[in-house]
């Protein structure tokens, strides 16, 4: 079931165009990753969704209605620039944010309590912002921006600044805002928290949507059909024993008399092909199908699609 749906969205500044015809689909209570380079549009799409900016043409809708202004309050944005007032008090200002969120100020200050404490930063209450280092100041606005429990929250390089314990801790308070209903949509470089994180990808560059799915399939999708194998020594060199649809394309040597392989199999070639080219000549001790990262792909992807056709 979708949640959120742009539908050929397009945004043009000045003799800039942002975003051409986009389209994407975010499931209910996903976890969806916006991805592109510097400059590809993601941001532009962000700001649209948070009714700061406009789109030229296109649909957004929203649990299946158009998107409508008082939808904000329903919505939390974390954005990349940090937005806080650096003279003001941490407390204060933080329950100024979630007061204006529509919190009462007994609420508000129950929950900020809870996660101020739950980050460690409690003894941060009364200081002012300008004495935060950038990575505390990242957990202010993530405290701010999930504080009035939105059912959708955008996060635009939410572990910017942090150190890997913290992402490590924002990545676990992600997922359990997901496993209590929320739905997520987080654009971020860092292509091993989308393997970890996300459902569903949207890989946008120069301004057009050029890849949208489920994680794990798009991964099945690039596949190159190369496999890693770990075999006891074969009597022959395994490249002569090998039909030649197989490839070696690394080999090492390792203790107790056994080879780690890196072969790659013709399209036509099945997995069991060459698990059973193998087994009449040697023991298989692990065998695994070598699927290309997240980053690969997003490298790959990006090099394809560059405007006017440059590789």
């Amino acid at each position: 079931m979708s949640y959120f749906e742009a539908i050929e969205v397009s945004k043009k500044y000045a003799n800039h165009l942002a975003l051409d015809k986009v389209s994407i689909t975010v499931p209910k209570q996903s976890i969806y990753g916006l991805l592109g380079p510097n400059g590809a549009g993601k941001t532009s799409l962000i700001r649209i969704i948070n009714q700061i900016t406009a789109p030229d043409e296109g649909q957004l809708l929203l649990n299946g209605h158009p998107l409508k202004p008082s939808d904000t309050a329903i919505i939390g944005y974390l954005p990349e620039e940090r937005g806080l007032y650096k003279k003001m008090k941490v407390g204060e200002q933080a329950m100024y944010l979630a007061q204006l969120k529509g919190i009462s100020a007994s609420v508000a200050k129950k929950r900020l309590v809870y996660w101020f404490e739950k980050f460690d930063i409690m003894n941060w209450w009364n200081r002012k912002v300008e004495e935060l280092s950038k990575g505390m100041q990242q957990k202010i606005q993530f405290i701010v921006t999930i504080i009035h429990e939105p059912e959708l929250l955008i996060f635009d390089e939410p572990f910017s600044g942090f150190d890997p314990i913290n992402v490590n801790l924002l990545k676990e308070e992600i997922l359990h805002l997901q496993s209590k209903g929320a739905t997520i949509i987080f654009s971020t470089h860092n292509m091993s928290s989308v393997e970890e994180l996300c459902d569903r990808i949207a890989l946008i560059n120069a301004s057009k949507k050029v890849l949208e799915g489920q994680v794990a399939e798009i991964r099945k999708q690039h596949r190159t059909h190369a496999y890693d194998v770990k075999i006891s020594h074969p009597h022959t060199s395994i490249r002569q024993l090998l039909p030649e649809q197989f490839t070696v394309l690394n080999e090492i040597s390792l203790p107790e008399n056994q080879l780690q392989l890196t072969i790659r199999t013709s399209g036509s070639s099945r997995s069991n092909d060459l698990i059973n080219a193998l087994v009449h000549h040697c023991e298989i001790i692990s065998y695994n199908e070598i699927l290309p990262t997240m980053n690969e792909i997003f490298i790959e992807q990006v090099k394809a699609t560059k405007p006017n056709g440059h590789e």
